[in-house]
């Protein structure tokens, strides 16, 4: 289950002896509830409960923002998206990287720069811990690109448990051009979340009138935000970065609201 109050019960996780005493005396209704009933019902329970293995009620929702970025630009909708997560009570977004499978001979003949120190590798086992993903990439050729490609690649056993069947996730991409991708890139991900279960969350239309304009080029789509990288030396508008913002919020927002039904 997640760290932040797991919305998505494990389905291996036996209940251990002091949850098993809460379970005597608590009502039904508020059995396995991922937020704590109303007040008013337990007045006078007192129920003691195992803080290393109950679900807490007050605990930080977790979204992790899990993307590979070769120039940037993937990163710096990841750094704005995780603006809009943190700006919605009681979630919290962490911002993970993919490992690289280029080798570094290969990325100094791109004139690629140095991965940022401060933001974690991440491991495929470690996607369990969270309660929503949101994941980025750059296209190739309409698909996600390689290095995230290995890394669903290497969640097989998270597959085989199903163990983020439930979760909810979105994605945001980085192409080259306007016929790039920016729709296709996302679509063809897809087939990675169906596999493992996961609730695909897209923004739709709900940016508002940002989603309509049309005065300047402007990566995004209903699928998630993007970005328009073209030869790597374009910079995210502050429209995009401004989508990718208002995705972190929405998303967050969906995240609370499954926790809390």
């Amino acid at each position: 289950m997640g760290k932040g109050g797991g919305c998505v019960p494990s389905k291996k996780r036996q209940p251990s002896s002091a949850e098993g005493s809460a379970t005597a005396t608590a009502t039904t209704a508020t059995n396995n509830a991922p937020i704590e009933a109303d007040e008013e019902t337990h007045e006078t329970a007192s129920v003691a409960v195992n803080p290393t293995n109950a679900q807490s009620v007050t605990a930080t929702l977790k979204i992790f923002i899990v993307y590979y970025s070769m120039y940037g630009h993937v990163e710096k909708l990841a750094k704005r998206m995780k603006k809009g997560v943190d700006g919605v009570e009681g979630v919290e977004a962490v911002l993970y990287r993919v490992p690289e499978t280029l080798p570094a001979d290969v990325l100094d003949h791109m004139k690629v720069p140095s991965k940022n120190p401060e933001v974690p590798e991440i491991k495929a086992a470690e996607l369990a811990q969270a309660d929503g993903v949101l994941f980025g990439f750059p296209t190739r050729f309409g698909c996600m690109a390689a290095q995230m490609k290995a890394f669903f690649d290497s969640s097989g056993q998270l597959w085989k448990e199903q163990t983020l069947a439930g979760k909810p996730a979105g994605f945001f991409v980085s192409t080259g051009t306007q016929g790039g991708g920016q729709e296709a890139t996302a679509w063809t991900a897809i087939t990675q979340l169906a596999h493992h279960g996961m609730l695909f969350v897209p923004i739709g239309y709900t940016f508002g009138a940002g989603m309509f304009k049309m005065d300047s080029i402007r990566g995004g789509s209903p699928y998630g935000a993007g970005v328009y990288a073209g030869d790597g030396t374009r910079e995210p508008t502050e429209t995009e970065l401004g989508l990718a913002e208002h995705q972190g919020k929405y998303m967050a927002g969906v995240v609370k609201r499954l926790c809390q039904a």
